[in-house]
């Protein structure tokens, strides 16, 4: 007994290959919705790697500084600690020992002068330093003035009171000579600090 025909496409469905009905039947792995590679996903966002490099400095990864970036200790430039030649001179307001030398004479000088002399001659050490060393220093000079204004005058008050103290054993003198001695020291002392001194009961005979 033989079978009717059967009409086209009733035969055994595992004969034939399935229709492409659902995604997974095509060979490419995106569906054919999903969008192209490189253009923007779901939502505005750019696929992943597709993010633009950034700009500007960027510190390297854990957020330190690239090497070199740091300002050197101390605040020096590198190689730019001071000279030895900014330090100035050995100190106390003198360029150098021989200056601090020439101020102790004017000063010392002055009131040995007097001592040897009994008064009269107490210009005389600081006449030499000024003289000597006073136009190549100015600090020299400062201190030179002040000793030889202050020894004229009392040198001249001395001279003067020699003959008058003659008839006063010496008193008047003594007095002037003490004086002399006395504010020397002084100055010679503040002359070791460095510190200019200036003289009570003196006149700018010189300048």
């Amino acid at each position: 007994m033989t079978e009717p025909p059967r009409p086209p496409g009733a035969g055994d469905p595992g004969n034939y290959p399935p229709e492409p009905t659902s995604p997974s039947s095509y060979p490419s792995a995106e569906p054919p919705t999903a969008p192209l590679s490189g253009a923007p996903g779901p939502g505005g966002y750019p696929p992943a790697g597709g993010y633009p490099p950034p700009t500007g400095a960027q510190p390297p990864s854990g957020g330190y500084p690239p090497a070199g970036g740091y300002p050197p200790p101390g605040g020096y430039p590198p190689g730019g600690y001071p000279t030895g030649g900014a330090y100035g001179g050995p100190g106390g307001g003198y360029a150098n020992n021989e200056d601090k030398t020439w101020a102790l004479v004017a000063h010392f000088g002055g009131s040995l002068g007097a001592l040897i002399s009994f008064g009269p001659l107490g210009f005389v050490a600081p006449l030499i330093a000024y003289l000597a060393r006073g136009n190549q220093s100015p600090t020299v000079r400062t201190h030179a003035l002040a000793a030889l204004n202050f020894q004229i005058l009392w040198s001249i008050i001395a001279f003067v009171l020699l003959f008058v103290s003659w008839c006063l054993l010496f008193l008047p003198s003594i007095a002037v000579v003490v004086i002399q001695i006395l504010f020397g020291i002084i100055g010679g002392m503040k002359a070791n600090e460095g510190t200019p001194y200036r003289y009570p009961m003196s006149v700018n005979f010189i300048k």
